[in-house]
């Protein structure tokens, strides 16, 4: 949290130390993006267990057991964690279409720190009266805007290169985000109730 903080505050002194350290996948996705998600899925699953969350055609708020509030969650940080190795794929992919000759070390790093106010926004989802989409939009301005100074640093592209590849991060951070954003408040509405009953299902097994 205290990396995310830094990086929307302080983005360009904050990129540069992560760009010298050149930390390793599972450091940077064990001791930043992991506790990062924990912080977010904590901070919801409380607030659809103990506030509710709008669901509904005509919106109503309903709250969730503890144990289907915990398998949301659960996995939820799983599709999340998913979505930034697809994010660093998808930039290292873009990299080498730009002549680049670029790693998945550099490219995870610049998903997993450039993703940081998407999944720290993560934390108002516990009010049920905001939006998701508000939070998502706010993460993703704030996201693409510390992009703009790490991306350079991290994945060191020609420079005639850096604003394309750039631009294009941005898209395809904003619609593979905006995708799962997608399809966790449709089903937050109650769009998918067989979904529901197999979350439901499945806590009561677990005596969550």
């Amino acid at each position: 949290m205290i990396k995310a903080l830094l990086l929307i505050l302080f983005p360009i002194p904050t990129w540069e130390r992560i760009a010298t350290a050149q930390r390793q996948v599972i450091p940077i996705l064990l001791t930043h993006l992991l506790p990062l998600l924990l912080l977010g899925s904590v901070a919801e699953g409380y607030g659809m267990v103990h506030w509710g969350k709008l669901r509904g055609e005509v919106p109503y708020i309903q709250k969730f057991p503890v144990g289907h509030a915990v398998i949301y969650e659960i996995v939820q940080i799983v599709v999340l964690i998913a979505i930034v190795f697809v994010v660093a794929w998808l930039v290292k992919a873009l990299g080498d279409t730009f002549h680049g000759r670029h790693n998945l070390r550099q490219a995870f790093t610049v998903a997993a720190y450039g993703l940081s106010p998407v999944f720290l926004m993560r934390i108002f989802d516990m009010a049920p009266w905001l939006s998701p989409w508000v939070t998502w939009a706010i993460g993703v301005f704030l996201a693409a805007s510390i992009l703009y100074k790490g991306l350079p640093r991290v994945m060191q592209p020609d420079p005639p290169h850096a604003f394309g590849l750039y631009l294009m991060s941005v898209l395809l951070l904003t619609l593979v985000t905006g995708l799962e954003r997608f399809v966790t408040a449709w089903y937050l509405k109650g769009k998918f109730p067989a979904l529901d009953t197999l979350i439901s299902n499945i806590a009561s097994h677990l005596h969550l």
